[in-house]
């Protein structure tokens, strides 16, 4: 399904196959406060860096490099934000972009787009949501598919919510989807323990029989069923990609479940996961297991930093970052819109990766 998927959007520039339409990029911010928990999380060396990262990682995606931010990039234990990647290949094949605000701790920048939603709560407290706002962030998202879904030809669909693999393993068992030990991290060895032991505790305290927007209530974050509606809404007109690992696999087993509670027509055979090599190579996660039990077709860009010029890129080689800000989308559309491989795409990333490293030499 993946690479019939690819083949209806594949686009060259020999023969008489006619080149694609642009896609619309997607990234949709949200907050847990999971990510405060001291070493969750490699996307910000303190809690207060982590406090923060979704909003620079926002504001870096729509302003790329520039002389201040309102939300600098938070230093990193290894590498650079993947919010780099994303934006060098947005830039460079001029890719609309929008930026949804779902729930962060701070005021977002004006190009935001705010969804009205909130924070979630630590997964452990089994209260991550309010009810009216889990329903309100539904209507937005369902919203939001279907004007996009009409103004593009298709969608890539990214997010940054730190500590949002753990919110992602809580999803996915509260659906029913056996994922311990299977979700990713931003950490060179996935904290497996750590999590489970925080999920543990918000699962306990779930109601007997949860729908699933009780489940995203109780243990998720805000993107998740905003970006879950999206994708049933916009599938039923376009192709969509959603650009993650295991917490856009968490999305479509989310979307999966309220398609089947409330029989809501969608199209799955319009849906990817795409996300980085990074990912379906870690070792030390199974993300090609969690994609196999939820029926959910993946894809992976093969981008290789080896040869780049940048020692925080080649830190993606050694395990760290992996993935985010939707990298691995960004790097399957620009291949299938432009039949970039690694060679280009090295060398648009690293070129802006001079302008970061000069930037801060200032």
């Amino acid at each position: 399904m993946a690479l019939r998927w690819c083949d209806r959007l594949r686009c060259t520039h020999k023969g008489d196959r006619p080149q694609s339409q642009q896609p619309a990029i997607i990234c949709v911010l949200g907050f847990t406060e999971t990510a405060l928990i001291p070493g969750i999380s490699a996307a910000g060396k303190t809690a207060t860096d982590r406090r923060y990262t979704a909003l620079a990682d926002g504001e870096f995606l729509l302003r790329g490099v520039q002389p201040r931010y309102q939300y600098p990039l938070p230093p990193l234990i290894e590498g650079a934000s993947p919010a780099l990647i994303s934006r060098a290949l947005i830039e460079s094949l001029d890719l609309p972009l929008y930026v949804f605000n779902a729930g962060l701790p701070a005021p977002g920048l004006v190009p935001m787009i705010d969804l009205g939603g909130v924070p979630a709560r630590c997964v452990s407290t089994g209260q991550a949501m309010d009810r009216a706002t889990v329903e309100h962030l539904w209507h937005q998202g369902w919203r939001w598919g279907e004007r996009l879904s009409q103004a593009h030809p298709w969608l890539v669909i990214g997010e940054c919510v730190v500590a949002g693999t753990t919110t992602a393993l809580a999803l996915c068992e509260s659906l029913g989807v056996t994922a311990q030990y299977c979700v990713g991290s931003s950490h060179r060895q996935s904290n497996h323990g750590q999590k489970w032991q925080i999920v543990q505790q918000g699962l306990s305290q779930l109601p007997p029989h949860p729908d699933p927007l009780a489940c995203v209530a109780a243990i998720g974050d805000p993107m998740q069923v905003v970006v879950a509606a999206m994708v049933l809404r916009a599938s039923q007109t376009c192709e969509v990609l959603l650009a993650g690992g295991s917490q856009m696999i968490a999305v479509y087993a989310l979307a999966q479940a309220i398609a089947r509670w409330q029989q809501l027509p969608w199209r799955p055979d319009q849906i990817v996961v795409g996300t980085t090599r990074w990912i379906v190579e870690d070792t030390t996660a199974h993300i090609s297991t969690l994609a196999a039990r939820v029926e959910c077709p993946l894809l992976y860009s093969q981008l290789n930093f080896t040869t780049s010029r940048h020692a925080a890129f080649r830190a993606y080689e050694a395990g760290f970052v992996k993935e985010g800000v939707g990298a691995g989308g960004c790097c399957i559309a620009a291949h299938l819109l432009a039949d970039w491989h690694n060679e280009q795409m090295v060398a648009v990333i690293d070129s802006l990766g001079d302008r970061w490293h000069k930037r801060l030499a200032e």
